[in-house]
């Protein structure tokens, strides 16, 4: 047996070239390579979807590609990239679908003669230029999807050609479970900041509101009465101050208990909630006292007097409660030159409050 002589140590003369390497398939890498890096950017579903139809197409050199979705027992072709259209948009069953049966099975379909393989369905193929194809899982294990590649005359791909479609498949499978992670982690997120939200609302609506009535606190008053002054004096406009005090609660409190004390501080709130104008800002200052500042220039003294005089003689004479409301108001109107900080326009209201009380027990 004859043995092939190696080069003498030191010589610079080489063994012979081995055979020649696939060219086309190395192209088929790199840019298998370049999709892979590409899905492990992708952050949506179009996304994928375009750069998987894209690179099937150049993959293997064929005339037209899909992009399916496993959809509830359905076929969904998402998306392709072809000479002709094919079916972007349609629901097939999975059982008559070439992509569904690639999905069944978990396994490629290549075909060279569409209309010489029972498992195609020739009636939707006839309106296409199809005439052979490959189709592979999107994921073998559990499949999730396919992706075909069609070719316009028959043609028998390599094995080269449908490794390299799995093997995009395959990446395809991981972009998507990395998209749907993503996907719930935003939704999460999303949600998360929704909560904190909601929370901060519910928070500064419970910093400013009364916890007995519901309506706005002395800081309420202030966050709101403030701004709404400043805009009345730079326009030109009056307003009406109203400071309220219960008549007779310590008796009521001292007969009847605190808590039907409660209740009247509670109803006197509601009557005048309802008979306030939604631009009119409603305060309980604490205890038994209660404010209005209405910022319409046209709004009466006299008016706002009556309407809650009639509000609390309908209230008594109608609701079943162990207790008559009457009240004392200190009324004032604020012209437009009036610089007083709200402080000092409620210390004047509520003096005008005490004389009225006192004239009533004189």
């Amino acid at each position: 047996m004859s043995t092939k002589a190696l080069p003498p140590l030191g010589s610079t003369s080489l063994p012979e070239e081995p055979a020649l390497v696939d060219l086309a398939y190395v192209r088929g890498m790199e840019r298998l390579l370049q999709a892979v890096q590409e899905l492990s950017l992708a952050r949506s579903l179009p996304d994928i979807q375009r750069i998987v139809r894209t690179a099937a197409r150049e993959l293997t050199g064929c005339d037209g590609a899909t992009f399916v979705l496993r959809d509830n027992g359905m076929c969904y072709y998402a998306d392709e990239d072809a000479i002709e259209p094919l079916w972007k948009g349609s629901r097939f069953p999975l059982e008559i679908c070439i992509s569904g049966w690639a999905m069944l099975n978990r396994e490629a379909a290549v075909i060279s003669d569409i209309y010489l393989d029972h498992r195609i369905p020739h009636a939707a193929y006839r309106p296409t230029f199809v005439k052979s194809l490959v189709m592979v899982p999107i994921r073998k294990l559990d499949p999730v999807g396919a992706i075909g590649n069609y070719w316009a005359h028959e043609r028998q791909p390599t094995d080269q050609e449908v490794s390299l479609l799995q093997a995009l498949a395959d990446s395809t499978s991981i972009a998507m479970e990395n998209v749907q992670i993503l996907a719930e982690l935003e939704e999460r997120v999303r949600d998360r900041t929704a909560e904190l939200e909601q929370a901060n609302v519910e928070i500064r609506q419970l910093s400013v509101t009364d916890e007995m009535t519901g309506i706005k606190n002395r800081r309420g008053l202030h966050l709101l009465a403030e701004p709404a002054l400043h805009a009345a004096r730079r326009d030109g406009r009056s307003c009406l101050l109203a400071f309220i005090d219960v008549d007779g609660l310590k008796q009521v409190n001292d007969v009847k208990g605190h808590g039907v004390g409660d209740d009247l501080i509670t109803d006197l709130a509601q009557i005048l909630a309802a008979n306030v104008r939604k631009s009119d800002i409603l305060a309980r200052m604490g205890g038994d006292e209660f404010c209005i500042l209405v910022t319409d220039p046209d709004a009466e003294p006299a008016d706002l007097r009556r309407r809650l005089a009639e509000a609390l003689r309908s209230f008594n004479e109608t609701a079943a409660r162990p207790y008559l409301i009457s009240t004392s108001i200190g009324l004032m109107q604020i012209s437009p030159s009036d610089t007083s900080t709200l402080e000092e326009l409620l210390a004047r209201a509520d003096q005008l409050m005490y004389q009225e009380k006192k004239s009533r027990l004189a």
